[in-house]
């Protein structure tokens, strides 16, 4: 693995163990993720762009360049990366400032011609240390550009950090809005709230005669969002001022804020606002000690109504040492025994990962087995550290719904 070189640079620590929660971040108000299906669809200059505007409507605003093998972000902003960045007494690292805007990102550790050569594990650690291994302060709204696709990093941040949603960019032609569906059912399995779609490279307008012209076809984006049933955040046109100001470290909006392409950006950036407002998470990352109850997720009853999701939880509660009660959005209860959710692990020293066939023998299951403690798993599951030592299993949320339908359905057979 390389990295950089330590005889020039100065690397943090980039093995924090524990997931970044909200407890250790608390002055950082909406974390959000910015993604795309595929690469070449303009994400890195709508995550810039977007935070900037976000910025002019007061806010104040980071970024996490999270494509740690492709960091583009500083090149985008103008920051210098032949330095290492500072760290504070504690180990933390300072980020860069420009534009008012809070910055990190990879190059800043290895340069922009030090290519950051890791696997998939190390790729998470940085990730997490991005995160939580920065002194990024209070702020409002904290961007992170991902990587295209739906790999290592997507599933990091799904598991490991309180996101308030993601934002898909797309551009309008077929295969781009195929694969940005792709990435957008992903997050939704994850339950990361989708925020909305930006169709980016819409129109282009000649300089020179006015003509407009649809290069990558037009309003492809619009239409999934009405499929999908998710936001239309809005459409931005192909601006050859947008690249030039980039690539030179000016990023429009701040460049040149009375733009036609400033303009939509500042419309996305109070879409976006309004979509964070109407998003509500009830229940905050917790990590719950079974037996002494300690940092309990809480039971909000208050938040139950007839339509609300079948498959998100609004309360967990230790109803008696072996019965887990989970209520759920929908106002529906499931009573779980321990040692029946001990047996249901799906991981795969429990379960044979192809054909699926059981290689959990329940008579190794002893009768007193209970949870040493739960933790939250992004927005989609729970994970349990079990007194007989287990602790590889997730149990995401869908498949607990459909474990107390089926005890329910068994329950009425036998009556």
């Amino acid at each position: 693995m390389h990295t950089t070189d330590h005889n020039q640079r100065q690397t943090p620590n980039a093995s924090p163990q524990s997931a970044v929660s909200a407890e250790r971040m608390p002055g950082i108000r909406h974390i959000i993720a910015v993604g795309s299906g595929k690469g070449g669809v303009g994400k890195s200059t709508v995550s810039v762009n977007l935070a900037l505007a976000l910025q002019q409507l007061g806010a104040r605003v980071g970024i996490v360049d999270a494509d740690i093998l492709g960091p583009s972000i500083p090149g985008m902003l103008g920051i210098e990366t032949d330095k290492p960045p500072l760290m504070t007494p504690d180990g933390k690292m300072i980020p860069a400032l420009r534009h008012g805007l809070k910055v990190v990102s990879m190059a800043m550790l290895t340069g922009d011609d030090d290519p950051a050569v890791l696997r998939g594990p190390m790729v998470g650690k940085y990730l997490n240390m991005f995160v939580g291994g920065v002194q990024w302060g209070s702020l409002d709204y904290l961007i992170l550009d991902l990587p295209p696709g739906t790999g290592d990093t997507q599933l990091t941040l799904a598991q490991s950090m309180p996101l308030s949603g993601v934002v898909i960019v797309t551009t309008p032609q077929a295969v781009s809005l195929k694969i940005a569906r792709r990435g957008l059912r992903m997050f939704e399995k994850v339950q990361v709230n989708i925020l909305g779609i930006i169709e980016n490279m819409r129109t282009f307008t000649c300089p020179h005669c006015g003509e407009n012209t649809d290069i990558f076809r037009h309003g492809g984006g619009e239409q999934m969002s009405k499929e999908l049933d998710v936001p239309f955040l809005g459409a931005l046109p192909l601006d050859i001022d947008v690249v030039t100001s980039g690539d030179e470290g000016r990023p429009i909006v701040a460049d040149q804020p009375t733009s036609v392409s400033a303009k939509v950006y500042a419309s996305i950036a109070t879409a976006l606002v309004e979509q964070l407002h109407e998003a509500v998470t009830v229940l905050k990352p917790f990590v719950w000690k079974w037996d002494s109850d300690e940092g309990a997720p809480g039971w909000m009853e208050d938040a139950a109504r007839p339509a609300g999701s079948q498959k998100t939880p609004i309360g967990f509660l230790r109803r008696d040492p072996r019965t887990l009660s989970i209520l759920w959005e929908d106002g529906h209860r499931d009573d779980f025994d321990v040692r029946d959710l001990r047996l249901a692990c799906h991981c795969a020293l429990c379960i044979e990962e192809m054909s699926g066939r059981k290689l959990l023998d329940p008579k190794t299951i002893r009768s007193d087995v209970s949870p040493r403690q739960i933790m939250s798993v992004g927005n989609y599951a729970i994970t349990f550290d079990w007194s007989d030592g287990h602790n590889s299993g997730i149990y995401s949320f869908n498949d607990l719904r459909a474990l107390g339908a089926d005890a329910a359905a068994r329950s009425v057979e036998n009556v």
